[in-house]
């Protein structure tokens, strides 16, 4: 990793410019989840990971409760990024089809997974204030992968808030639709392509399957070249 990310990480992990997401996480933390109760919970905002060479970015709302808040990575430890991960393994994006922990071994092929809000917001619900203060360190990592040319959103949230920064940035006035699969050009020539969020509930509900992420993932390696 390059010294502009290892400086970039420090300083997210180090953060507490948000209160009530602070104060939020360190409660989930002393608190935990019954089946994790022996665990040490990370319990600090989480970063982004990956190759910094990236020529893809994965990027959802917020780290989730017991998972990248229990884990210290992002989609790790939570059954969202079981589902994810089996997605990546399958396209050959990422070695292994499953994301534990920070030492299991992961490696992803020239793509960086990341979150718009490093800390995880109460019921799921950040703040607009929140929002903002956290988008200048996405900001930075959209900055710092050179190489990337597309975004996957996965949810409408992280699709909303992701094309916020992007508006502001670059006085956008067109309209953008969330609709799986779709993908859209975005002023700096990188694509952003909408993807269902692999939720449980989604999953469950087959509202998304294996076999559409997996062609969604396909075709996001093909515009990237890789």
């Amino acid at each position: 990793m390059n010294i502009k990310f290892k400086k970039l990480n420090k300083t997210i992990v180090r953060c507490k410019k948000c209160p009530r997401l602070t104060n939020f996480v360190k409660k989930i933390s002393l608190e935990k989840r019954k089946q994790n109760i022996n665990e040490t919970y990370w319990g600090k905002p989480v970063t982004g990971f990956g190759d910094i060479k990236a020529k893809l970015m994965i990027i959802g709302l917020a780290p989730a409760a017991h998972g990248g808040t229990r884990t210290g990575r992002a989609f790790t430890g939570d059954k969202s990024g079981d589902f994810l991960f089996k997605s990546l393994h399958s396209v050959k994006i990422s070695n292994q089809n499953f994301s534990k922990n920070t030492n299991d071994g992961l490696k992803l092929k020239s793509t960086f997974i990341t979150n718009i809000l490093k800390c995880v917001p109460p019921g799921d619900k950040p703040k607009n204030n929140e929002l903002s203060m956290c988008s200048n360190y996405f900001i930075k990592e959209l900055d710092y992968l050179k190489n990337l040319k597309v975004i996957v959103a996965l949810g409408k949230v992280a699709f909303d808030n992701c094309l916020k920064i992007y508006k502001k940035r670059f006085k956008i006035i067109r309209k953008f639709k969330f609709k799986h699969n779709k993908k859209y050009l975005l002023p700096d020539g990188r694509t952003l392509i909408a993807c269902y969020h692999p939720s449980p509930r989604n999953v469950n509900t087959k509202v998304v399957t294996s076999k559409m992420v997996n062609q969604l993932f396909r075709k996001a390696k093909k515009i990237a070249k890789f």
